[in-house]
């Protein structure tokens, strides 16, 4: 019997579903967005953007006497600003083997590389986390190290369906960790199959992506302006939670997590001080102006910060960088999928374009466009995603490294 050619479709569907096979990062996040984006049928172009609310926060009236509190939300939007893409020829003779050869031949290379792709874009989210447990440059090769990193969680009030993606490094040092456990299970799994399951109630993965962070050349600074209670009020951050100072003697990169003198993390719920400094992560900096994440919030529902007693202004306030100026340090991520967003969409059909197949699975949208060079008898194909990534709750993640 005759092999039959392999129509667009065919090799679209299969496409989609080894793109979405090999995703790592991309799976542990939130995906609830992309379903915001359906009311479009033609499909969408970079740029196209959806909005969800911040979650909102009250005070405890102490009490018989009303006291009506105002609901502020703020917003996150998701711009889908990412469009990536394989391109992969076939000749004639090669669109009559079995799908599943040319899936292993052409496809599953191609998939990888863009999943690969897909999962940078997401763990480079990273910047956006101003929470880092452990000493940077140690790795991860005890469960101590690594609970370090839901107990901040819980310090946090974070909810439990948690993940965790390590470098290859610490994965492996953390792997040699559990071969000695009394455990039956934990131990057979992380000896013979390399295979770390859930630790502590986390989810664990492995991944090469995991980014490098470069601390900026100078790590240490101080506050150059006034910053007191009433610097900032949540209204007037909601959207972004970013706030700008001025800093003297300082350069950082964005992404560089900080503290600075004085100035403690609370319980997001209660309000009380943690006895821990308080971190925040750089967004930019630019002639001794620095933006970062969160603002500081020193009262009211929205308090995110605990001032010691008797400091009123934060000007002349020791500002010290997690790390060495100019080192770089692996950025192990322990988190809630509601930290980050991904949301794929299907792409437009472009007018002009034939047998332009758009596939969707599990989320995962791809769409595949043919061209025929009719001279060397070969049929070319480009397949595009298009998606946007952003940190919507940064304050259910955190970093992670060993200790000393």
């Amino acid at each position: 019997m005759s092999n039959s050619v392999l129509t667009v479709d065919t090799i679209a569907t299969a496409a989609v579903a080894i793109l979405d096979n090999e995703l790592v990062m991309a799976k542990q996040v939130y995906r609830g967005l992309e379903s915001e984006f359906s009311s479009t049928v033609n499909g969408y172009e970079v740029g196209d953007t959806v909005s969800m609310r911040r979650p909102t926060d009250f005070t405890v009236r102490d009490g018989a006497v009303s006291v009506n509190q105002d609901i502020v939300e703020g917003k996150v939007a998701l711009t889908v600003d990412k469009q990536k893409g394989i391109d992969f020829g076939f000749t004639s003779k090669e669109l009559t083997l079995s799908i599943t050869e040319l899936s292993e031949r052409v496809i599953k290379p191609a998939m990888v590389q863009l999943a690969n792709q897909i999962d940078r874009d997401v763990m480079g989210l990273y910047k956006y986390v101003p929470n880092w447990v452990g000493t940077a440059g140690q790795t991860v090769n005890s469960y101590a190290d690594f609970a370090k990193a839901p107990e901040r969680l819980d310090e946090f009030a974070v909810p439990s369906e948690r993940c965790a993606t390590l470098s290859p490094s610490d994965h492996w040092g953390l792997l040699g960790s559990q071969t000695a456990l009394y455990i039956a299970d934990a131990a057979k799994g992380a000896y013979r199959q390399g295979s770390l399951g859930m630790i502590g109630g986390v989810d664990t993965y492995m991944s090469q992506n995991v980014p490098t962070h470069i601390v900026g050349s100078d790590a240490s600074g101080t506050v150059n302006q006034s910053v007191t209670t009433s610097t900032v009020t949540y209204a007037s951050v909601k959207d972004s939670m970013q706030q700008t100072i001025t800093v003297a003697s300082l350069n950082l990169n964005p992404g560089d997590v900080f503290t600075i003198a004085d100035v403690n993390a609370v319980n997001p719920v209660t309000k009380a001080d943690l006895g821990f400094a308080k971190q925040f992560t750089c967004i930019s900096y630019s002639s001794n102006t620095l933006v970062f994440y969160p603002a500081m919030i020193w009262t009211g529902a929205f308090q995110n910060v605990a001032v010691t007693t008797g400091v009123t202004d934060l000007n002349t306030k020791a500002i010290t960088a997690v790390g060495t100026a100019g080192t770089g340090y692996r950025q192990n991520l322990v988190f809630h999928k509601n930290a980050f967003a991904l949301a794929m969409v299907p792409l437009i059909s472009p007018p002009g374009a034939t047998e332009v197949s758009r596939k969707t699975y599990k989320g995962t949208s791809v769409r595949l466009i043919p061209t025929y060079d009719g001279t060397n008898d070969r049929s070319n194909f480009r397949l595009d995603v298009l998606y946007g990534v952003k940190a919507i709750d940064p304050r259910l993640a955190t970093r992670l490294s060993g200790t000393s």
